[in-house]
């Protein structure tokens, strides 16, 4: 198992809390009317061509997109190129990529040796054949010398998929119903998983079109709050126990809620007393964090590992589970083994082309030690924003676990939901998310594409002076500032 992450120093959680605290006790602090008007003018003078392609689109696409990454205010850009820690738009336009497909591509996007490597396998099997490609064996092997506890492997089309059947897994190999996850984690879009999205506390409130019964058995606790997950425990006992617990072993939202540093073991050692299994989401942190995963990094041996994203090196069909062989053997039982067997699907999962483009990806990762460059440019970028925010006195938030980076400008997914004070809340929460949508529109107005304007991936490709000319962007929207 390799040894080298990308976090070169944990941060100080409870730190970024209190801080966190006192930007959600400041007035929202929005960009100058006269720099704002200047911005939005960006769109509408250098990027016409995106503008008229999604207006065409939104009369036979919701919303004009396919993806939710691609929403972006005032609209989404069509993005023609990528290139290392580049993006290029239909209007010609260059842009720093800090959205690196939602975290895959640590090594940057459109990798050359890669998608040479894509080309030649498209060339002799193509996309997909329906059979077995040597590939699906040896990105399994692969993935078993970094993360020991990966004792079987089976690659999946989505992260979501894989959440889902790890789910079933813990059900069947426990013979217990209840699920417990972080309130604000994102598990994937399954209607027992669509339970307290994006802000502890909502519970179904997302889950439009969702049965209640769907979610019957889903539960959440605060994150980083181990006393709410043993109390949790505790009750569940007494009503038939606790399948599994679900978490981001960096918290909720790739790490925008963090835990503490012992938390996972903590966790780990309560679903040791309590008789559940204990499941990690890697889909961002594999291969991001390290080759040895989050795991491998705080030293803890989840049950299950649902990985997604990086598992294909960034192209299609990409996610898995893997796990111990005892409990990753019920997607192989049936009739003929004498045991239950999870259902699992997916025509398209494990093709050729995403077995071997994750294979390929992993194996230059190790050689090109991806990881720690990626790390190193968080480190500088999120070291150049803290400085940023003290010199122009701003009450920001900037913090990373390595290569995934996070500025909080308004704190809209850290308001606290209270009783009676709900709509209160959900108020302040649509004005704090329209300001972030605006910063979002700043960045990109100034040539970066961020994650909702809040979260940043670092890549290898990210050199030190890409870092420094981000920081020049940045320090410009910062001055755009309207103080109260």
């Amino acid at each position: 198992m390799s040894s080298k992450f990308g976090i070169s120093t944990y941060h100080n959680t409870q730190a970024i809390y209190q801080n966190l605290d006192k930007l959600l006790q400041q007035p929202i602090l929005g960009i100058k009317e006269d720099a704002m008007t200047n911005y939005l003018n960006y769109f509408e003078t250098k990027c016409q061509k995106s503008k008229h392609i999604i207006t065409e689109a939104k009369q036979y696409i919701p919303g004009g997109v396919q993806h939710n990454l691609a929403f972006n205010y005032p609209f989404p850009i069509v993005v023609t190129k990528a290139e290392g820690a580049h993006l290029y738009d239909v209007d010609g336009n260059k842009y720093i990529d800090f959205l690196q497909g939602g975290g895959p591509t640590i090594l940057g996007s459109n990798y050359p040796a890669i998608r040479d490597k894509a080309i030649e396998v498209l060339s002799t099997a193509g996309p997909v054949t329906g059979l077995f490609h040597e590939y699906e064996l040896k990105i399994a092997k692969q993935i078993h010398s970094y993360m020991p506890s990966i004792e079987m492997f089976r690659m999946l089309g989505s992260g979501t998929e894989s959440v889902m059947t790890a789910l079933r897994i813990a059900r069947l190999a426990t013979k217990k119903k209840k699920i417990i996850k972080m309130g604000g984690a994102y598990h994937g879009w399954s209607d027992q998983m669509v339970y307290g999205l994006h802000i502890p506390g909502t519970r179904r409130f997302e889950a439009h079109g969702i049965p209640a019964a769907c979610s019957r058995h889903t539960q959440e606790v605060y994150p980083n709050n181990i006393g709410a997950l043993e109390r949790k425990l505790q009750w569940n006992k007494l009503r038939g126990g606790t399948a599994a617990v679900i978490l981001e072993p960096l918290g909720p939202e790739s790490g925008t809620r963090p835990v503490d540093r012992d938390y996972n073991q903590k966790v780990r050692d309560l679903c040791d007393k309590y008789g559940a299994l204990l499941i990690f989401d890697e889909v961002v942190t594999a291969f991001r964090v390290g080759l040895g995963g989050a795991q491998g990094y705080f030293g803890i041996k989840p049950d299950l590992t649902i990985f997604g994203k990086i598992v294909a090196g960034g192209y299609p069909a990409a996610g898995g589970i893997g796990g111990r062989k005892d409990l990753i053997s019920y997607l192989a039982a049936g009739l003929e083994s004498g045991k239950k067997r999870a259902y699992c699907g997916g025509t398209m999962a494990a093709n050729p082309l995403s077995a071997a483009m994750g294979y390929y990806t992993l194996k230059e990762i190790e050689r090109t030690d991806a990881c720690v460059k990626a790390g190193q440019a968080g480190d500088q970028i999120t070291q150049g924003l803290q400085k940023l925010i003290e010199d122009y006195e701003l009450p920001y938030v900037a913090y990373n676990q390595g290569s995934i980076n996070h500025l909080e400008t308004v704190g809209a997914m850290f308001i606290k939901l209270f009783g009676l004070q709900i709509f209160k809340a959900l108020k302040e929460i649509k004005a704090r998310k329209f300001a972030m949508e605006q910063y979002g529109a700043a960045y990109m107005a100034e040539g970066m594409v961020t994650l909702a304007g809040s979260r940043l991936y670092t890549s290898m490709a990210d050199t030190p002076d890409v870092i420094t000319d981000a920081l020049q962007r940045f320090e410009r929207v910062f001055q755009n500032i309207q103080k109260k």
